[in-house]
């Protein structure tokens, strides 16, 4: 019975207002702690994926290098046995023009 007088006190108008901003307030505390709540683990987990993606960042570049420090090697190698053979090369084809004179 409180609520029918509380209805021919002030009219429905004012007390359907009034429910509605008490609801309002609830739906926007309920949700702004909700979002705050998921908001925080979700910072968290962006700075360990920001983290992780650092890392992997600089295990590119270190795998990068020393590709790079193999293909050089490799290219040495590949250098200086050219020159072997070259010379070789050279000594064999001298040694059998003089056995052919």
């Amino acid at each position: 019975m409180e609520i029918v007088q509380i209805v021919q006190d002030f009219g429905f108008p004012v007390i359907a207002a009034l429910g509605m901003l008490y609801m309002i307030y609830y739906v926007w505390k309920r949700i702004t702690s909700d979002v705050e709540d998921k908001l925080e683990e979700t910072s968290v987990v962006l700075i360990g994926l920001i983290d992780r993606i650092r890392m992997l960042d600089n295990d590119i570049i270190r795998l990068q290098q020393k590709l790079d420090t193999a293909i050089e090697v490799k290219r040495r190698v590949n250098e200086d046995l050219d020159k072997t053979n070259n010379g070789k090369n050279k000594q064999i084809r001298k040694s059998s023009s003089r056995k052919t004179q």
